[in-house]
């Protein structure tokens, strides 16, 4: 399971609601949160911003960039392939 995934059913539960509450307060389907929950589909990021708000977490924590303490969990540079002037190097 992605830490998305996780991190969204974690929280939802936390919360107590059902998968068609949460729906209703972010004005989707419950469709899309089994969906997200199961990693079947993504969120857009208009939708992440809406789970973020909702569950006051940053969007850096429910996609796996920080921790529950506001750590960030990667480390800079080791991710991409850009150097500082934004051209990508091989």
């Amino acid at each position: 399971m992605d830490i998305f995934e996780s991190r969204l059913k974690e929280l939802r539960k936390e919360k107590g609601i059902t998968q068609k509450q949460l729906a209703l307060s972010l004005q989707t389907t419950d469709d899309s949160i089994f969906s997200w929950e199961k990693g079947r589909s993504q969120p857009s990021i208009e939708l992440i911003r809406r789970l973020a708000i909702f569950f006051e977490v940053s969007a850096d924590y429910l996609l796996g960039l920080e921790d529950e303490t506001g750590k960030k969990t990667y480390i800079v540079g080791s991710f991409n392939n850009f150097n500082n002037s934004g051209t990508f190097k091989i």
